[in-house]
């Protein structure tokens, strides 16, 4: 029997790094695995345990079929390795960090990949992204009517809503109960 391919995005400030290093063990003790990300940038960066890697060094990996998944977004590259199709064949469930830009291509290559959107209140989004400082105020207020765009799109498929706007214990909480009724349905 396959495992199923969760793939969880969201607008960045949503919380998926902590949300995934919250509920990891747990996930695992369930069988399903977390995915780890190839990503062009800093090993320094602060956020998810991902392996940084350089543009050339990302761009070796794609020709040598390294990825099982890869995109671009937001000037960086993101790839997800080969190995998750062992894990799936064997029967695990894999959960991977995915981009919303990239779900139609993610789709194509895993037609039933079970998608799940982590989302905030507008308000707590614009306080997040506000307190990082990484980008100016027209920029975040792009970045937050694109994800009203998209969380409007989300809603009218099979993606599942998973809302990150209060403590984070109880979004691993229903994180894991998403995991075990769609696991409960297939």
């Amino acid at each position: 029997m396959a495992g199923r391919l969760i793939y969880l995005m969201g607008p960045s400030g949503a919380g998926k790094d902590s949300l995934l290093l919250a509920a990891r063990e747990s996930l695992q003790a369930r069988g399903c695995r977390v995915a780890r990300r190839v990503i062009t940038r800093s090993a320094e960066a602060v956020g998810e345990d991902a392996l940084a890697v350089t543009e050339a060094e990302f761009a070796q990996l794609r020709r040598n079929g390294a990825f099982a998944l890869d995109w671009q977004a937001n000037g960086l590259h993101y790839g997800i390795s080969r190995q998750i199709d062992e894990w799936l064949e064997a029967g695990e469930d894999v959960l991977v960090n995915g981009s919303r830009g990239y779900l139609g291509e993610a789709r194509d290559r895993y037609p039933q990949l079970q998608a799940v959107l982590l989302s905030v209140t507008l308000p707590v989004l614009r306080e997040r992204l506000l307190a990082r400082g990484r980008e100016s105020l027209e920029e975040i207020e792009a970045r937050l009517a694109r994800n009203q765009n998209f969380q409007a799109a989300a809603e009218q498929d099979e993606t599942l809503l998973l809302d990150n706007s209060g403590p984070l214990e109880e979004t691993v909480q229903r994180l894991l109960q998403l995991i075990d009724r769609a696991r409960a349905c297939a």
